[in-house]
């Protein structure tokens, strides 16, 4: 669906361009959520607004559906920019029109829909995003999770095959951003659409993406499916994003492993791994003994997995090891 060919983007500031998005090539599949995660100033926001061609890139060539949009004339332009949705941060909605006009207004301003169709549309988005009876209100008369939902239905207003979401989900508390976010999971299932978010927190992306990309300095440092990525990280950024979904302090993480005693592994299943009594069976197949020094049992998506770290002493440590790897446990010496 989105194709990034070697893009990238520099900003001209006081007579020098400052890059700030370095050669990227990137594929999003039809259908798929893509995360970008990455700190303020990472380059994320540029990478999504190059898709729309909200930003013009300064290298490179951006296609969807195998055709360079980047040469686009204006006209061009207008009509593609309707197949792209887009949810803001601060909802971006107009304070002097109702949640029915917000709604409707892309799709008057495209100008080649009928009254008809367009209050037909406005009623189909409403009931899909459970705001019915809130279409004569202002915004602000609703609340920020209701704001959120708005934006949702004007982004797909003119049935948009992509949706880029800009921190969609940043200015909601926990609860209305798990929410949002499965508002987002059905629209995505039963629209077919592809969703691009952006986003600065991984607990975002292990909830609603399928793959994901990390930047950092205008750089994808780490992309792949998200359960690979958020269970066995591999470059220092990624780790400290995941560490801090986990509200894991590193250096107090170190501290602990290294008052433990034995050899120490960290554990991952996935899937029915997740639910095993395996410790147990291994334990008395092994005669090691030990202690969980840290764990974790949650989804990606819809995907069980558990990560445990523990300490083991005495008996058949090899055999310990075999036995895991057996059952579909990843294994990873810590030490």
């Amino acid at each position: 669906m989105i194709e990034f060919d070697q893009v990238q983007k520099s900003f001209q500031v006081g007579g020098r361009a400052i890059p700030a998005l370095h050669p990227t090539s990137i594929t999003i599949e039809t259908g798929e959520v893509f995360g970008i995660v990455g700190h303020s100033g990472a380059g994320k926001s540029t990478l999504v607004r190059l898709i729309n061609l909200l930003e013009r890139p300064t290298g490179g060539r951006v296609l969807i559906d195998s055709e360079d949009v980047t040469g686009y004339d204006a006209s061009e332009l207008r009509a593609f920019r309707r197949k792209v949705g887009m949810i803001f941060q601060h909802f971006n909605l107009l304070s002097s029109k109702t949640v029915a006009d917000n709604i409707a207004f892309p799709m008057r301003l495209a100008g080649i829909y009928s009254r008809s169709d367009i209050n037909t549309r406005v009623e189909e988005l409403l009931v899909r995003v459970g705001l019915s009876d809130q279409a004569s209100k202002y915004p602000s008369q609703l609340s920020g999770g209701q704001k959120q939902r708005v934006g949702i239905a004007r982004a797909l207003a003119c049935r948009p095959t992509i949706l880029l979401c800009d921190e969609a989900t940043s200015a909601l508390d926990p609860q209305t951003t798990q929410s949002v976010l499965r508002l987002l999971g059905d629209i995505n299932r039963e629209l077919g659409l592809t969703i691009v978010l952006i986003t600065h927190e991984m607990d975002v992306v292990r909830r609603v993406c399928d793959r994901v990309a990390v930047m950092d300095a205008g750089q994808v440092v780490e992309m792949g499916r998200v359960t690979d990525v958020f269970l066995h990280p591999q470059h220092h950024t990624t780790r400290e994003f995941v560490m801090e979904s986990e509200h894991i302090d590193q250096k107090e993480a170190q501290q602990d492993l290294g008052r433990a005693q034995g050899r120490i592994l960290r554990l991952t299943f996935r899937g029915d791994a997740t639910y095993k009594p395996l410790l147990g069976q291994v334990a008395r197949d092994s005669g090691v003994d030990f202690s969980i020094l840290s764990g974790r049992i949650d989804h990606i998506k819809e995907t069980p997995y558990g990560q445990l770290t523990l300490s083991l002493v005495g008996g058949d440590l090899e055999l310990a090891m075999q036995t895991l790897k057996a059952a579909d446990v990843h294994v990873e010496v810590v030490r």
